[in-house]
């Protein structure tokens, strides 16, 4: 039987960060001319997600994040710290 060395593996770190925040979804969804129902229509998701994300009751994580980044490209949004330094001034 061959021996296993038991090296301990390093921990997996999760990036927690998120680049989609509450202004950004409202904001994007503004630019794109839709209700709330529209733009869940066009995200695959409920309309309540969506007011969710932009009260700031829940963040967009994975799929929606991605999803979100490209009909952002798509719709000439900018995101990122693109959007942040824009919104600062």
């Amino acid at each position: 039987m061959a021996s296993r060395s038991k090296t301990k593996r390093p921990a997996r770190t999760r990036k927690l960060k998120y680049d989609w925040d509450a202004g950004k979804v409202k904001a994007l969804r503004s630019h794109m001319g839709l209700t709330q129902t529209e733009f869940a229509q066009e995200l695959g998701t409920l309309q309540q997600t969506v007011s969710e994300w932009e009260c700031g009751y829940h963040t967009p994580k994975g799929t929606s994040v991605k999803l979100l980044k490209i009909v952002a490209e798509k719709a000439g949004f900018a995101y990122g710290s693109e959007a942040k330094s824009e919104s600062a001034s």
